[in-house]
């Protein structure tokens, strides 16, 4: 049995890695024009914050390894986003996404370190750590109901990319079969969560798709703009 956790783990740090470098062509496009256009630095931000919980809770719980080193890696993609993002936003938007990192990457983030340490031991420790992991998953996995709701309005899947709703399925399916082998239920409700969405995404998607073709002009135009916000959420699935 730890054997067969520990190699699903792997997989599921494989898949990981792939979620985590999936934006990588959003970012090759601001670099290439010098410019983040219309993008937002929330959902990156998001991420970090996300991928650091995760990182931390991993060192925290013994066995937890394979959380705790695909997040780091996540940790360092995550930076190098922001970084170019900061480096090519307008002033307006640098400022508001230095605010964002310096409120909830560094101040929530130190806080959680510091308040944990200082205040709670053993299992009350990882037990707080778990739940505000799991916490913060679950409303990053929640982001594509409005794409979901948009996909049944619409009758087109043009704002719900399908790659994006295949590795929700796949990554959320991955990680929910090894907390089961481990019996980590902070690692079972967020992607047991993803699982199911991306499983519905999928049922939307092959609903819809034979309609979008009527609609795919009407809506390319916003499928730049709107790919990217939700092509970030995924990255919550790396747990």
């Amino acid at each position: 049995m730890v054997e067969l956790s520990f190699y699903i783990g792997v997989l599921g740090n494989i898949i990981s890695v792939f979620v985590f470098l999936s934006p990588v062509k959003t970012f090759l496009r601001i670099v290439k024009r010098r410019s983040t256009e219309e993008f937002e630095s929330l959902p990156y931000v998001c991420m970090l914050l996300n991928a650091s919980l995760w990182t931390y809770y991993g060192i925290t719980k013994s066995g937890e390894y394979l959380v705790a080193t695909v997040n780091a890696f996540g940790d360092v993609v995550e930076i190098i986003y922001l970084v170019l993002f900061l480096i090519y936003a307008p002033p307006k938007m640098r400022t508001r996404t230095a605010l964002l990192v310096g409120i909830l990457n560094v101040g929530l983030f130190a806080a959680a370190v510091v308040g944990t340490q200082l205040g709670l031991t053993g299992d009350t420790r990882v037990d707080a750590i778990g739940f505000m992991c799991a916490g913060l998953n679950i409303i990053m996995y929640g982001s594509p109901l409005a794409a979901m709701k948009t996909v049944i309005t619409t009758k087109s899947v043009e704002f719900m990319p399908f790659l994006l709703s295949f590795s929700f399925f796949v990554n959320g399916g991955v990680w929910t079969c090894y907390s089961l082998l481990v019996m980590d239920f902070f690692l079972l409700v967020p992607n047991g969560t993803g699982f199911l969405l991306g499983t519905a995404q999928l049922i939307l998607y092959a609903i819809y798709r034979r309609y979008d073709k009527p609609s795919r002009n009407r809506l390319s135009e916003g499928l730049e703009e709107a790919s990217p916000k939700e092509c970030l959420i995924a990255s919550s699935s790396s747990e």
